[in-house]
């Protein structure tokens, strides 16, 4: 018996694998531009840097992440062409946060079993996701994992690196007083805040199958809409003539609206985010009519409708909302930044290590 065959006893099927990679050979070659070296298959991601050489001071931007229990509706649906999207969102929309253009990204996928015709789906929609935001994607690896995940259970991450000139760094520390806080609209969930999606239509006794009036279509398909992409327009939005009036970017993930903006903010400032300024979208209000809590009490959980915000220059903010839409980005200023003394009583103050501004939310949702 041969080594692989003792393999495939064992329950790995490296065959398996080189097909999957054959089937997804053609998309991440796609993603590949005259910087990346190598091709598909190294055991390492080339990635020429020469033209760093023309940065004064070049700062490289990394960040990791998955996509969460989203991944298990995808499973559920055996739909997995748009999870590779929501990958990217949440790896390479942090990177732009500090101003940073995304170079190139690597991918993880672990699984029971390795079915090539899913692997390359969901890789493949990782590389039109790439593509989309300007990203090479360099490398990556798929473990079959026999014994610890089920046949049909897999498991995505990623990590990415761009580049930022140093004195073209966003963050805090150049948010001034008055600076206008401009919200970004989402597409829907995105990829946080799934395991309460999950508890709550399985207390409703829900199917992801099942229609859904108010949604015009099935519960699965509502729930899988990708994650929409910042990165692109960003980077073109900091190229561009409004570039300067931008002084920091915040990407709404984990942990929700207030908690994320704080993070992007200086100590000693303060924001009173307008809810009347934006509607949430209906899968929003129909979950929590599900649950029988309010859209409040999910701020610290689901993005709500905002999935990034910009704090730009106040008399840059008209343009920065005119140059978002002309880019696809639907946006509207949301609130205003103060710097200095006030009672911070129901604001959320600082987060994730991090000690930044304070953010609370005031109002009525717009219906």
């Amino acid at each position: 018996m041969t080594s692989n065959s003792s393999y495939a006893a064992a329950g790995v099927d490296t065959h398996a694998g080189d097909l999957a990679v054959e089937l997804m050979k053609a998309s991440v070659s796609a993603t590949h531009g005259p910087n990346v070296l190598g091709g598909v298959g190294g055991f390492a991601g080339l990635y020429d840097l020469s033209f760093a050489k023309d940065y004064t001071r070049p700062l490289l931007a990394t960040s990791t992440d998955g996509v969460g229990t989203k991944i298990a509706i995808a499973q559920a649906l055996d739909k997995h062409d748009t999870i590779g999207q929501d990958l990217v969102g949440m790896v390479v929309d942090d990177i732009v946060v500090v101003g940073a253009k995304p170079l190139f990204m690597t991918d993880y996928i672990a699984c029971g079993k390795v079915v090539p015709e899913r692997i390359a789906s969901i890789v493949t929609g990782i590389a039109r996701a790439c593509a989309e935001t300007g990203t090479a994607l360099v490398g990556g690896e798929t473990a079959e994992h026999p014994g610890l995940m089920g046949a049909d259970d897999y498991d995505v991450a990623g990590a990415a690196t761009g580049i930022v000139e140093a004195d073209r760094l966003l963050g805090a520390e150049k948010v001034e007083s008055g600076d206008a806080v401009i919200a970004i609209a989402s597409s829907g969930l995105h990829s946080n805040g799934f395991s309460l999606v999950r508890h709550i239509l399985t207390s409703a006794g829900i199917g992801y199958t099942d229609a859904s009036a108010e949604l015009g279509t099935t519960w699965g398909e509502a729930l899988l809409e990708p994650t929409r992409l910042y990165t692109g327009q960003l980077v073109e939005l900091l190229a561009g003539p409004h570039g300067d009036a931008v002084h920091s970017l915040s990407h709404v993930t984990g942990g929700g609206i207030a908690a994320n903006l704080a993070r992007v903010l200086p100590l000693g400032s303060w924001v009173e985010l307008d809810r009347t300024s934006w509607s949430p979208a209906p899968v929003f209000r129909v979950l929590n009519d599900l649950a029988g809590t309010s859209l409040e009490s999910t701020e610290g959980t689901w993005n709500l409708g905002i999935g990034f915000f910009a704090v730009v220059r106040a008399d840059a903010a008209a343009s920065v909302i005119s140059a978002l839409g002309a880019l696809g980005l639907p946006s509207w200023q949301a609130g205003t930044v103060t710097i200095g003394d006030r009672d911070l009583a129901g604001f959320e103050q600082g987060a994730k290590g991090v000690d930044g501004g304070a953010v609370r939310l005031v109002g009525s949702y717009a219906s």
